[in-house]
């Protein structure tokens, strides 16, 4: 698979499937890091070219590990325990006197 091309035809960067395990995830990271600076600052072309690899990227890492790790706070029952946790420390409670 060739690597991926930017606007102009240049190779730019492995293509995701190409990419050993440990190189993906720094891949991700990197993008991760780097998103809101390029959703504020950056060019359309260069949004439209971090989204494209962001999506190749994660979609390549769940291929990978369709059985990762999901800790029970990320998700919605998780969410709805904290809100609910949050509501009760946050609700006056009666003095027993």
């Amino acid at each position: 698979m060739p690597p991926t091309a930017t606007t102009d035809g240049t190779p730019e960067g492995v293509a995701a499937t190409r990419l050993l395990d440990d190189r993906l995830l720094h891949e991700l990271e990197q993008l991760h890091r780097t998103r809101h600076e390029t959703f504020l600052y950056g060019s359309d072309d260069a949004l439209r070219h971090h989204s494209e690899r962001t999506a190749a990227l994660e979609a390549e890492y769940l291929r990978r590990f369709p059985d990762r790790l999901v800790t029970a706070g990320r998700t919605r029952s998780g969410a709805r325990a904290r809100e609910t946790a949050a509501r009760v420390e946050a609700t006056p409670t009666e003095s027993a006197g």
